[in-house]
């Protein structure tokens, strides 16, 4: 039986080959099929797959169901800063990269416990729910959910005109004076219905904001989950240096 360090450094040289291989591969192009990189790695394909996953999750490579896998192109990903809060679209539309929404869902209930303590309601408030698919160039590469406070936002005002940003919806109403963002980011193991509709494997690793958005009068206008899949965006923060203190 395989020693279990011996079968991690023969999987790490695995991972290694194949990142050198889709290195070697143009942007857009092909790579060879399953069964054919299996003979040529001398692995299985069920390892092979294991293998092939994490440069997946990071939108290194994509699959097409029936098709084959292809090089992703790196010129494809949201770059930004965290100082200032944009919307996807809005971000796309600046580099010039085509996004659009799918799976788009609206619905209504009663604000939980845990909903309410976050957006700062009684229990039992009237919420508006908006989830929603962000794809480019057919990929999901975001999963987008809001909540927010039926009082202060009507699901009719979703028209035809809502292209995911629900951030750029609240800029253009004339009652509203948006102030700031709270944010926690955190890492996470993609669940089973997530994971699902990014088309990913469910344990992947994922982006997640979390946020909390205020108005002037600092009450809490809407709360989400941001779901990203790691490859398709980078985030950068700019900070300042901290006081230096004498010994």
């Amino acid at each position: 039986m395989p020693h279990p360090e011996s079968e991690k450094r023969l999987f790490q040289h695995l991972q290694a080959e194949l990142a050198r291989r889709i290195a070697a591969t143009p942007a857009g192009e092909r790579l060879p099929t399953e069964p054919e990189l299996a003979k040529q790695l001398n692995v299985s394909r069920a390892t092979l797959r294991e293998a092939m996953r994490s440069f997946e999750a990071q939108g290194i490579i994509r699959r097409k169901q029936g098709v084959g896998t292809f090089v992703v192109d790196r010129s494809q990903i949201f770059e930004t800063g965290l100082e200032v809060l944009e919307s996807l679209e809005t971000l796309a539309k600046r580099i010039g990269l085509p996004i659009s929404m799918d799976a788009l869902e609206i619905g209504e209930h009663a604000a939980d416990a845990e909903e309410a303590q976050h957006l700062a309601v009684s229990e039992g408030t009237p919420l508006v729910e908006i989830s929603r698919l962000i794809r480019t160039n057919q990929r999901p590469i975001a999963y987008l959910v809001d909540l927010l406070p039926s009082e202060r936002f009507n699901a009719a005002e979703l028209d035809e005109s809502f292209r995911g940003s629900v951030l750029d919806l609240l800029l253009r109403r004339s009652d509203l004076s948006l102030a700031r963002s709270q944010t926690e980011i955190r890492a996470v193991a993609a669940p089973a219905d997530i994971a699902r509709l990014l088309e990913i494997q469910r344990g992947d690793s994922l982006l997640l904001f979390v946020a909390q958005l205020f108005d002037a009068d600092g009450s809490i206008i809407d709360y989400s989950h941001s779901y990203f899949l790691p490859g398709y965006f980078r985030f950068q923060v700019v900070r300042r240096i901290g006081i230096q203190y004498e010994r």
